[in-house]
């Protein structure tokens, strides 16, 4: 929790203010508030006092290098609301709170005014006056305090009335006056509130997943680190950043699944790499059929030159061939006839995964080895990890792992896998992940991703919650993707790239829009999970161009660098979705519009907030669809646009300027 301000004396006059309503505060201030270099933080604050004399609101903020303040001067929003924003410059944690005080003078200058428009003799308002600043001139020093000194004599015997009035009222007085307030006459919000700061690729990042177990010299061949070098160019190629690999660590062979999570393996299975450990290693240890430990390092440098970083998957579960089994039997629970308590979701069974026990008495010596396990793979090159289920691990586990680790290493990136209960996956990134899994991958209608994305860009969840949109994963096969074909692959590329300014895609089963279900379930059948794949990367009907492109527009657009500024759009088809992304400065705007419908053309009237992006209504403006290259001249807050299913899906529009002269005319026409 954040430590609480002490900046100024609080005296029984300056109680006059009220604070309230202060945000963004997350749970009171007991969580930070999350940004990157380059972000804003929006404060806003009820600020007000009795009677009639004015009320001024400021952002006191600081960042943890520095024990100074800087403040900034808050604007009334009328009805006692007040706001600014502050920038975050540095990646290091920032803290903020809000002062608020009376301002006698600037209500003294106030009432000045209104009694000099009505023709008053304001001599003895002069005199008042005098007092000010005198007052003022006790806290200032040199030049300020001999200028305010002189005007207070100049206000207490006036030889001229009209100029003391003008120098009364004019700006070089209200700004000495405002430099030298007196802070004990002020109210500071008891709170400290703190910002986390991360690095860019928190906020914006593409995912790739592979299992390098399949991608072998030849096929059929155990794929091993140094095989997969050969196909990170291909990955940066279609425009990724991060390669997400499962489990790296030697698979038990108790209980070990086979084909189609079969309870029974043949002997050239490869098992779950989930089911972790055995007796050649467990946590700290990569498996024999991979390489060494000194090819995995080998495999994040080469990474690291196609500007790719390597994320690993962090599962904090064992087989039960893992060696903290014998070593600290404490760490787990144990059944009354002396075997282990494998993992059960009933009626499922997972026997070859054996869950920690965290409610231990040895809590202490559990939790700081797994911390262990993050920095051991730190010191290999990692600075980013998937954490599967985090939810079925305490809260108090994760806010203590995380900010430990983050002490020694600031840079590194934590994704929640927890598809489970909001409130949930809230707590766990208010807790310190970074990223976080959704339901984007259940949701289809146009109601339905304007409401969760509304739920996940306004309000309190977008100050600490980071979506990652992923259409598949190894464990998830939509109901959608099995029965819609390849356009709505393309869809739902589309949207979880555009939407959400993280997201990720498993395969190579996406893009070469695998489908097939096990029966009745959203699972794949032969599923990579539990067997080697031997992938035809290029096979016809693959959709690695499209990602290529969206990457691509992506990297080019600073628009869908983030995703809390998406703003929906009205257009007259409930097939048809449609947003837009735009910087703060406007000097960027990209318009998408997605046909929810794989299988019929879809048009309507989309509706734009032209005078927002400054464009007049009375003149032409480009619009240059990013995916097809097609150019369109729009005019007006209404222009028609058609989508045909299949061949066409989305458009990503940007928008980019007015037109005024012919040469524009004939580039776009």
């Amino acid at each position: 929790m954040a430590k609480k301000a002490s900046a100024v004396k609080q005296t029984p006059r300056a109680l006059r203010v009220m604070i309230e309503k202060v945000t963004p505060e997350i749970d009171g201030g007991a969580f930070p508030v999350k940004r990157i270099t380059g972000e804003r933080v929006v404060v806003r604050a009820n600020v007000f006092a009795d009677g009639h004399d004015e009320v001024k609101a400021e952002i006191l903020y600081r960042s943890e290098e520095t024990k100074a303040w800087q403040k900034i001067p808050m604007r009334s929003l009328g009805n006692d609301g007040w706001v600014a924003s502050f920038l975050i410059e540095k990646e290091t944690a920032y803290f903020y709170t809000v002062r608020g005080y009376v301002c006698e003078f600037s209500s003294w200058c106030h009432d000045l005014k209104k009694r000099v428009d009505a023709g008053r003799d304001v001599t003895v308002d002069l005199q008042i006056g005098s007092a000010f600043l005198k007052e003022a001139a006790s806290r200032a020093t040199g030049e300020a305090a001999q200028k305010l000194l002189q005007w207070a004599e100049e206000f207490a015997a006036p030889k001229n009335v009209s100029s003391a009035i003008k120098l009364a009222l004019g700006e070089e007085l209200y700004k000495l006056m405002d430099e030298h307030l007196d802070l004990n006459k002020s109210v500071l919000y008891p709170k400290e509130l703190k910002v986390n700061v991360e690095r860019g690729k928190a906020a914006f990042s593409s995912w790739y997943e592979l299992f390098p177990r399949s991608w072998g010299e030849k096929p059929g061949e155990h794929g091993t680190f140094k095989s997969c070098e050969r196909i990170l160019p291909e990955i940066a190629r279609m425009g990724f950043d991060i390669i997400y690999l499962p489990p790296i660590h030697p698979i038990g062979t108790a209980f070990r699944k086979g084909k189609n999570n079969s309870t029974k393996a043949a002997p050239s299975d490869p098992g779950s790499p989930w089911a972790i450990g055995s007796s050649e290693g467990g946590h700290k240890a990569v498996n024999p059929l991979l390489g060494t430990l000194e090819d995995f390092r080998s495999f994040v440098k080469k990474a690291q030159e196609h500007n790719l970083e390597v994320a690993l998957d962090i599962a904090y579960q064992c087989s039960p061939d893992h060696p903290y089994l014998k070593e600290h039997p404490a760490w787990f629970k144990w059944r009354p006839d002396g075997t282990v308590q494998y993992a059960e979701n009933p009626p499922k069974k997972y026997e070859d995964i054996v869950p920690f026990n965290f409610e231990t008495d040895d809590r202490l010596g559990l939790w700081e080895e797994l911390k262990s396990i993050i920095v051991f793979w730190v010191e290999q090159g990692v600075k980013v990890f998937r954490i599967d289920n985090p939810h079925t691990k305490p809260f108090l586990f994760w806010d203590w792992m995380i900010s430990e680790v983050r002490k020694d290493h600031p840079d590194v990136m934590f994704l929640a896998e927890a598809f489970t209960r909001p409130n949930i996956m809230y707590r766990l990134a208010k807790g310190g992940f970074t990223q976080s899994y959704t339901y984007f991958t259940w949701r289809n209608t146009k109601k339905e991703f304007t409401d969760y994305l509304t739920e996940l860009t306004h309000g309190e969840v977008a100050e600490f919650f980071r979506p990652n949109f992923w259409p598949n994963t190894p464990d998830i096969l939509a109901d959608h993707l099995q029965y819609g074909g390849r356009p709505v692959f393309v869809l739902r590329a589309v949207l979880a790239a555009t939407l959400s300014s993280n997201f990720g895609v498993y395969g190579p089963a996406f893009e070469l829009c695998v489908n097939e279900p096990l029966a009745g379930k959203e699972e794949y059948t032969d599923s990579e999970k539990y067997e080697i794949k031997n992938w035809d990367w290029n096979r016809a009907g693959n959709i690695k161009d499209v990602l290529t492109k969206l990457n691509k527009i992506r990297r080019e657009n600073p628009a869908l660098h983030m995703t809390r500024n998406i703003r929906f759009c009205n257009i007259n088809n409930d097939q048809l979705l449609a947003f837009y992304k735009a910087t703060g400065d406007y000097s960027n705007i990209v318009i998408v519009i997605v046909n929810l419908d794989s299988r019929h053309p879809q048009s309507g009237t989309l509706e734009l907030p032209i005078h927002e992006f400054g464009i007049s209504k009375d003149r032409p403006y480009a619009a240059h669809d990013l995916l097809t290259d097609e150019k369109f001249i729009w005019q007006g807050e209404k222009n028609f646009v058609e989508l045909k299913a299949v061949k066409s899906m989305a458009h990503i529009i940007r928008v980019t300027k007015e037109l005024h002269r012919e040469q524009d005319f004939d580039y776009f026409l």
